[in-house]
């Protein structure tokens, strides 16, 4: 099973690169197929049109939406002055729209400010309904209608930071938040670091959003699971990062694998092609094992049998 890629542009951003110069990395490197963008700010002063002709053969797989500055600290949909809060909900729609612009499929909410730090500090209830119904709004938006692309709007949850504590704090919370918004188009991504924060099992994961058909995206990365390193993939986990893989290929995971890293001390264009390279040997390394001695193994459930795999793995 091969994968689609993507790398995130603030790798290159942050050390002086123009959103163009990334576009132009990525699409001499080896592997990328994709490009995923932060909206507004990868749109800001730069040309819509020129990023279209800048991309040549690689396809856009969406946006991820950022509520910056002092107004959204309170909260992004749970905030509670009036107008702030409309404009969280028209950004959504104004990612929606240069999404279908670029030919994208995903629009990704990590709603950060979206928590508390002090006990009364949140009406939870109320809070969680401000949610839902705000989501709610953009996902209809965003359903496919008059002749327009449906767009996936895919929920990303971060148990802590920017807050101490978010109200979607976890899979199973973001599960639960999907149901209760009961909106075909809307769906999960999940970051490998965050779920290490939250001491999820990645893998796990996966099963609960791909047996409901919601997994829509997917950040690698990888970490210690106390903060959000941003490591590349399988760097620090290997067994874990060898079972996620074998679970999406397991559930057929036909989206971009995007690659939400933090080349802080690394050349990022090295760096991004770590994470591919990685990506690709570990996914090498189940075929040579095969998908169903893996099966065998895990329905086992036999602790000595499953150490001997991952050894075999690690050969």
């Amino acid at each position: 099973m091969s994968f689609k890629y993507a790398g995130r542009f603030n790798s290159f951003v942050f050390k002086n690169a123009t959103v163009y110069d990334a576009i132009d990395s990525y699409r001499n490197m080896k592997g990328i197929t994709h490009l995923e963008f932060n909206y507004p700010e990868h749109f800001t002063g730069y040309d819509i049109d020129e990023i279209i002709r800048r991309k040549g053969h690689l396809g856009v797989n969406g946006l991820a939406v950022r509520w910056r500055g002092a107004d959204f600290k309170p909260g992004d949909f749970t905030n509670e002055n009036p107008e702030t809060r409309a404009r969280v909900i028209a950004m959504c729609h104004e990612a929606v729209d240069v999404c279908r612009k670029l030919d994208g499929s995903v629009v990704t909410l990590w709603l950060e400010n979206d928590g508390f730090d002090y006990p009364f500090q949140m009406d939870y209830a109320r809070g969680w309904h401000q949610i839902i119904d705000g989501i709610r709004e953009v996902a209809d938006y965003a359903a496919g209608s008059s002749g327009k692309k449906e767009i996936k709007i895919s929920i990303e949850y971060k148990p802590y930071e920017e807050r101490n504590f978010a109200m979607v704090d976890s899979t199973g919370m973001t599960m639960y938040l999907i149901s209760e918004i009961d909106r075909k188009n809307v769906g999960c991504t999940l970051d490998f670091c965050h779920m290490l924060m939250k001491h999820d099992n990645p893998s796990f994961g996966i099963a609960l959003a791909a047996e409901k058909g919601k997994l829509f995206g997917l950040h690698m990365n990888d970490g210690y699971g106390w903060q959000d390193s941003g490591m590349i993939f399988g760097s620090v986990n290997p067994v874990l990062a060898m079972e996620f893989i074998y679970y999406l290929r397991l559930y057929n995971y036909d989206g971009v694998v995007f690659f939400d890293t933090f080349p802080i001390r690394e050349d990022p264009f090295k760096e991004t092609q770590a994470n591919i390279d990685a990506f690709e040997k570990i996914n090498a390394l189940v075929d040579k094992i095969g998908m169903d001695e893996i099966a065998k193994v895990i329905r086992s459930k036999d602790g000595v049998k499953v150490s001997g795999l991952m050894l075999d793995m690690l050969k």
